[in-house]
């Protein structure tokens, strides 16, 4: 009857989100409800201590400072420098320009953190060019929609600091974690469309560039490789923490904006403005989660749940490949942080009891993440490439362009199945160092 009285309770979220009503608000609706009819009004009384505790953890306060080097990135115009000098590299490959829709998306994730953030910049950085030289409306779209999604993937990454935070997991394990995942499933992208332009050349190949004009672009990637370079350097050997590499990285990408002259008060005021707008949104979406991981842990949703899965006898491949098609109908309908903070909380022992690594985990969940970003109808991706195009194409260029890489990205989870070292042997050498 537990059980029932759960699926009953999670329906009734997924109908209050089709409302409309948002998502902070439910969790925290549904945490103050439930703990009132099964504790009476003591849990409520101690909702202000939860919210005080969120408020100085210190983990998630390089939330605000990854979400800042990003806009510094963007605003600066290192952004546009970077995707011209790679597509003096790229733009000879099979497929042309989309190869550097991949590769600028990944340069830019491993600074930006956010996949929102990472196909806004790439698209508008990207289409005129693309609208210009007449590539297929569907490949550019896709490419752009499903490089964006390698931003919560490839390290730094606000969506694996978020799980690290709600699981106690080590945020710096997780983040060395997602260095390979992150430039193999690149790669495999990028493999994609030279397969699927090989016999294209002629229209979808940019002209040849002298060396010399090659070696001077190499200019335009320094700034985010050096950035990527500091911050998880200073991680992997145990010079800062995430929040200090995180840090370090906003004062170095300062210095980079003050060199291009683009540091003024206006560029930091349209900064920290941004800022503050995307932290806001994401710490209260976090508060609400942890009021209701208070009520869920005190009823006994997660050992309720552990107990109904063990009786069901899956195995740990069986419960990953039960979870994947979870994802997947979740993603249909929720973005990417609610989903997080919906079924960690809840999966997480159930994984643990299952003897499933919780490193290898936090990178299984970002994958399904990431899926969720290009699986319409709200893949929020598909909304931000369609938002900054400015033909007025149909949506259906979006979605159609985007299905092989969802297809790509599920392939790609089973591949992390069968060798899960894929992701594991990073973080064991630096516990090992």
């Amino acid at each position: 009857m537990e059980i029932v009285h759960i699926i009953f309770a999670f329906i009734i979220m997924l109908g209050l989100l089709m409302l409309g009503i948002p998502i902070a608000v439910i969790m925290v609706l549904l945490g103050a409800v439930g703990g009132v009819m099964a504790f009476g009004w003591p849990l409520v009384d101690s909702i202000g201590s939860i919210v005080w505790g969120v408020a100085n953890e210190n983990i998630l306060t390089a939330i605000p400072l990854f979400i800042l080097l990003g806009e510094l990135l963007l605003r600066s115009g290192i952004a546009d420098r970077m995707y011209s000098s790679l597509a003096i590299w790229l733009g000879r490959l099979p497929g042309g320009l989309l190869h550097t829709n991949i590769g600028c998306s990944a340069l830019f994730a491993a600074t930006s953190g956010s996949s929102v953030a990472t196909a806004a910049t790439i698209g508008t950085v990207a289409l005129p060019a693309l609208n210009e030289r007449n590539y297929s409306k569907s490949q550019s779209l896709g490419s752009l929609a499903a490089g964006g999604t390698l931003g919560i993937l490839i390290p730094p990454s606000v969506n694996l600091l978020i799980y690290g935070s709600l699981t106690n997991t080590s945020i710096g394990q997780l983040f060395i974690a997602g260095i390979i995942p992150g430039i193999l499933l690149t790669l495999l992208f990028m493999l994609y469309i030279g397969f699927a332009n090989f016999n294209r050349e002629a229209d979808m190949q940019e002209a040849d560039v002298p060396w010399a004009d090659k070696i001077r672009a190499l200019g335009g990637l320094f700034p985010p490789t050096l950035i990527f370079c500091i911050v998880m350097g200073s991680i992997y050997f145990g010079i800062a923490t995430p929040t200090e590499s995180a840090a370090i990285g906003v004062v170095v990408a300062l210095g980079f904006s003050w060199y291009t002259g683009s540091l003024s008060f206006e560029f930091l005021h349209r900064c920290f403005k941004h800022t503050a707008r995307t932290t806001g949104m994401v710490l209260l979406i976090i508060t609400g989660a942890f009021i209701l991981n208070v009520t869920l842990a005190l009823i006994g949703v997660a050992q309720t749940m552990t107990i109904w899965v063990a009786g069901m006898g899956l195995s740990s491949t069986g419960l990953i490949l039960a979870l994947i098609v979870f994802y997947l109908l979740l993603g249909m309908f929720m973005d990417v942080l609610s989903m997080q903070v919906l079924t960690i909380p809840v999966a997480f022992p159930i994984i643990m009891a299952a003897g499933i690594d919780p490193i290898w985990f936090g990178v299984f969940v970002v994958l399904m993440c990431e899926v969720g970003l290009i699986t319409p109808p709200v893949g929020m991706n598909l909304y931000v490439v369609q938002g900054v195009r400015t033909d007025g194409g149909d949506f259906k260029d979006v979605m159609w362009g985007a299905l092989p890489y969802a297809a790509l990205m599920l392939l790609f989870t089973g591949l992390l199945i069968v060798f899960p070292n894929i992701v594991l042997w990073l973080p064991r050498i630096m516990l090992g160092s």
